[in-house]
This record gives C-alpha cells, sequence and structure tokens, in this order.
C-alpha cells in the first residue's frame, strides 16, 4: 500500500515540470482521505494514478486547463476514475494539458506548459503532456490522459513511456469534457506496457451513461508471449516516407527486424488515403468542438466579467477573455466549417474522406495482417515555441496518430530507441476491440526491444 506522504512527496519533487496542478496541500489532504477508504482487495490496491484535468473528479477541481474553468468543481466523477477507485487506486492529482485538449505540445495551458522531463528546452507533446511527464520522471506509475488525434500516443512517444489508445467504446467517456465527441476517448500512460495495460483493463467495459461504450466485458489481459509466431505485421509503405527522420527510421527498422528474430511475418501494405488524414481531422475535430464549447457563454458555465451589457457583450468577454487563442483558432475554424454555404464543401467532404480511411483499414485487415506497426511521430521531441507561430507544422506531428482515431481504431506507443538522449515512440494499430492481440505484441516487443538504446 502507498504511503499518502512518499506519493505526494515524488509528486512534489516533480513540481518543476510544471506537470501537476493540484496544490501539494490539497494532494496530501486527499491521499489520507483515499488511503483510509480504499479496498484491500482492489487488483489496483494503492496504486496512485494521476488524472488529466480534463476528466471529472470529485476531490480535486477539473479546469481542462482553461481559465475559463478556472476552479470549477464536477458534481460527479467520470466512470473511468469511479472505477479506478472501486480496483483500489489512488487519485493523484490532475495533471496540466493544452487548454480543452487542444494542442500537441501542451504549451497551450492557461496554467503555463509542461517541460520535457529529460530536456527543459523541449516539449512532452500534446495534449496529455502533464500525464506523460510525471510517468516519465517516476512521480506516479501510471496516469490517465485523453486522446481525440493522438494526445495519448504522441506525448508518450515524446517522454519515452507507454501510451495506450482504446477502441472507440471500448473506455466510457462518461465525465470526459467533450472535445470532438466522436473522436476522444480516454488513454492510459504506464512506466510498462503492463502498468498501461492493467489499468486499461480496469477502467474498460460497459456504462449505462455512455451511449458510445460498448455493451461488452472489460478487457482481459493477455500472457506474455515467448515469441510472435503466427502474428503478420503489417507496414503501411505512406507511414515510412522519404523525409522521416533518419533516427526514427533506424529504431523502426530495429524493431522490425526484431519482430522477425521473433518468429512475426512482416509485409508492406497500403493505406492509400493516409496523406487526407490531418486535413481530414482537422474539419472534423474543429467542427465538433465548435459545438461542444458553446456551452461556455457565461451563462450556463464560465466567468461573468465586468462591463458586459447585453447577452452579446457577455459572450464576446467571457470567451475572448476565458478562451485561449489555439481554443479561439478551433472554434472560429469549426463554426466556419459548419456554416451554410460551406457544411458540403467542407464537412460533408472530411465525413466522406473518414469514410475512406476506414475502409483502407478494413482492407488491410481483410487480408490477413493482424496489426500494423508504424513510427508513433515523424521525429524526436521537438523544441519548446518552435512551432507556436505555425500552426499547420504543429498539426503535422499528429500525422501517424489521427487516423487510428478517426477510425476508431485501438492503437499504442511503446518506446524503442533514443535519438541524442531523446525519446523514440513505435506504434501498433490493431483490429476493433482486439487490444490484447496489440498488447501481447507489445509485450514480446517491450522485452526485446533496447528503449533506452541510440537509434
Amino acid at each position: 500500500m502507498s504511503d499518502a506522504k512518499a506519493v505526494a512527496d515524488r509528486l512534489v519533487k516533480a513540481k518543476r515540470l510544471n506537470a501537476l496542478l493540484t496544490p501539494p496541500k490539497d494532494l496530501r489532504k486527499s491521499l489520507n482521505t483515499q488511503i483510509a477508504a480504499a479496498r484491500p482487495t482492489g487488483v489496483l490496491y494503492g496504486m496512485p494514478v494521476a488524472v488529466k484535468d480534463n476528466i471529472c473528479t470529485l476531490e480535486f477541481t477539473t479546469t481542462c486547463g482553461s481559465r475559463i474553468l478556472e476552479g470549477y468543481r464536477s458534481p460527479y466523477e467520470a466512470t473511468a476514475v469511479a472505477k479506478l477507485k472501486a480496483a483500489g487506486a489512488l487519485i493523484a492529482g490532475k495533471t496540466n494539458c493544452d487548454e480543452f485538449a487542444m494542442g500537441s505540445s501542451t504549451e497551450h495551458s492557461a496554467y503555463g506548459r509542461v517541460l520535457h522531463p529529460l530536456d527543459k528546452t523541449r516539449v512532452p507533446g500534446g495534449s496529455s503532456g502533464g500525464s506523460a511527464a510525471l510517468v516519465a520522471a517516476g512521480a506516479v506509475p501510471a496516469a490517465l490522459g485523453s486522446e481525440t488525434g493522438g494526445s495519448v500516443r504522441q506525448p508518450a512517444a515524446f517522454c519515452g513511456v507507454v501510451g495506450i489508445k482504446p477502441t472507440y467504446g471500448r473506455v466510457s467517456r462518461y465525465g470526459l469534457v467533450a472535445f470532438g465527441s466522436s473522436l476522444d476517448q480516454i488513454g492510459v500512460f504506464g512506466r510498462s506496457v503492463h502498468d498501461a495495460a492493467r489499468v486499461l483493463s480496469v477502467i474498460s467495459g460497459r456504462d449505462p451513461r455512455d451511449s458510445t461504450c460498448e455493451d461488452r466485458d472489460p478487457l482481459r489481459l493477455p500472457t506474455v508471449p515467448e515469441s510472435l509466431q503466427g502474428f503478420v505485421i503489417g507496414l503501411p509503405k505512406e507511414y515510412f516516407p522519404p523525409e522521416l527522420d533518419p533516427a526514427v527510421r533506424r529504431a523502426c527498422d530495429r524493431a522490425i527486424r526484431i519482430m522477425k528474430e521473433l518468429g512475426a511475418a512482416v509485409r508492406e501494405v497500403s493505406l492509400p488515403h493516409t496523406p487526407y488524414a490531418v486535413p481530414t481531422y482537422y474539419v472534423i475535430a474543429p467542427a465538433e468542438a465548435s459545438s461542444n464549447l458553446a456551452r461556455y457563454d457565461g451563462v450556463r458555465y464560465g466567468p461573468r466579467f465586468n462591463g458586459a451589457a447585453d447577452l452579446r457583450s457577455l459572450y464576446r468577454s467571457t470567451r475572448g477573455q476565458g478562451f485561449g487563442p489555439e481554443v479561439r483558432r478551433r472554434i472560429l475554424v469549426g463554426t466556419y466549417v459548419l456554416s451554410a454555404g460551406y457544411y458540403d464543401a467542407y464537412y460533408r467532404r472530411a465525413q466522406q474522406m473518414r469514410a475512406l480511411i476506414v475502409q483502407d483499414f478494413r482492407n488491410a485487415f481483410d487480408r490477413g495482417v493482424d496489426l500494423l506497426f508504424t513510427p508513433t511521430v515523424p521525429s524526436p521531441a521537438f523544441k519548446a515555441g518552435e512551432k507556436l507561430a505555425d500552426p499547420i507544422a504543429m498539426y503535422m506531428s499528429d500525422i501517424f496518430t489521427v487516423t487510428a482515431n478517426l477510425a476508431g481504431l485501438p492503437a499504442m506507443s511503446l518506446p524503442i530507441g533514443r535519438a541524442k538522449g531523446l525519446p523514440l515512440g513505435g506504434q501498433l494499430i490493431g483490429q476493433a476491440f482486439l487490444e490484447d492481440e496489440m498488447i501481447e505484441a507489445a509485450y514480446a516487443l517491450e522485452r526485446v526491444v533496447p528503449a533506452t538504446d541510440e537509434a
């Protein structure tokens, strides 16, 4: 059983990263209360799990990294959080994130950027950068994040930890503050495949409060395999372009060679509509965000700033001062693509392209491929501020991750090497609701692939 003081002390030591938003005093008090109430029979008894600040908890505020929800305390908790507590886990505070989960670097938080745990000049990825950084720093063994276009896998790759995104509908979204409802999912970070998979197995399963949650039993963890005999691994050629960072390519080539040595059959496949994934995502996600964030108007949610003489000025002042620039940008884009005269030109076409991307995966799996292996991101962690002035360059860091969200498939990142001391991630993409196969392959890779070797 974890000691409240020891858990809090580890998190306080990681304060330099700006990854935790919960004040130490509140954290210690809550941990003491939780330890007294924890179920000793739970499978996660005593495990401290940090929670991204867009997932509702009763113990701590839920701000989504935004001034518009500063001090907000939810009257209910997310199903995933309730399941963690029922399994004996300790909720170890709320982690910093890009505002409303919109970002790829955790530089868009109203509470300051999160620092990379190995190099403070670099970003930890986003939007779940705070969760990834705390796990990488050893402050907690596992943490919850959320994914809309890669916000668990990308920071996992940048920070050198394991990040798992389940199949859409595997984990309840009840209590996850909505960004893009057809894309959003709760995911898990862990120091190892086993830590991440164990937490995922606890939070998965049916939930009558979420109509998008499938009526399925919780995930059952596979055993650690001796080999990959019988697995067919597909390598999508579109994910290995000539301009791929040489260190990333070398790390992936080594992982592929090891998979062959472990007995897997490896073959090249094609996902021809991959080049359209990022533009498709950045039409659909902002469109859904503009609808979901309409509630933050100073009437239902959000502060009321002085000087609002009428309803329109109230909306303007609340959203203008409460939302940061990235959130405002995406709301404007989303409103535009849904507006009369542009819906068919943008949103409808994006949904049609999404269907083609889904079909690409279907075709690959129908041809006998069990899993796909790709780089998680095209390069190691980039420098802080490097892409802030160029949103398009920032968006392109999600080029290998958004497809799994658009298709609703399970995917995960695990460390496969380093380049100049910075972690590199490899990605496995599985078939819907076959997380066990994906995790089984990850177990085998983790056991053999030297995650800290220079590529």
